[in-house]
């Protein structure tokens, strides 16, 4: 780099050869001093521009630094992202359990229900049906899953498993049918394996 300082000398010379008076004396006095001042203030950029060369550097190492967190970021979202749909996925399969054990429930409650009923319809022939309920011996050996059936007008058992896909003995035996030909529109029943 050039430097004003190695200017000095020869200014020096040249006013020394030259006309010795007072005011060029005065001039190259202060051309000596712009000459310093110029220089001492290139010197202070010369070490700033070091200064801001390492901060330079020092800014490129952060960014350096900050891609690699991007990338860790990145595969953290995916952790957090796959973690989501296990969760998901757990939370699906107990809905769906508990799904089914409701629905077993309301299953049994309709038939208890159904049961309970159909003394208290005030049919002489139901409550004689209900009594004889009580000697009359059903299987447990029937699907446990099943479906609700609302019976309709012109229904019978034969018609309704043909509709379902059930086995006629399945649903006397699920609904505790002592009469399996005294079902009564708008009556529920439960038809196991149906569909």
């Amino acid at each position: 780099m050039w430097k004003w300082s190695s200017l000095l000398p020869a200014l020096a010379a040249v006013s020394v050869g030259s006309a010795q008076t007072a005011p060029a004396a005065v001039d190259l006095a202060n051309l000596s001093e712009d000459i310093r001042g110029l220089s001492q203030r290139v010197g202070d950029l010369s070490v700033r521009v070091d200064q801001l060369e390492a901060e330079n550097s020092a800014l490129r190492d952060k960014t350096k630094s900050a891609d690699r967190d991007y990338v860790t970021l990145s595969q953290l979202n995916n952790a957090i992202a796959d973690l989501n749909r296990a969760v998901q996925a757990a939370v699906a399969a107990g809905q769906d359990e508990t799904l089914k054990q409701v629905s077993l429930q309301i299953q049994k409650l309709a038939r208890l229900s159904s049961a309970a009923m159909e003394p208290a319809a005030g049919n002489p022939s139901a409550r004689g049906a209900a009594a004889g309920a009580g000697t009359a011996s059903f299987s447990a050996d029937f699907p446990k899953e099943g479906i609700n059936f609302t019976v309709e007008k012109g229904d019978t058992l034969a018609l309704i498993a043909k509709k379902t896909g059930a086995k006629i003995s399945d649903i006397v035996n699920a609904n505790k049918l002592a009469d399996p030909s005294k079902i009564r529109v708008g009556q529920t029943l439960f038809i196991p394996g149906g569909k």
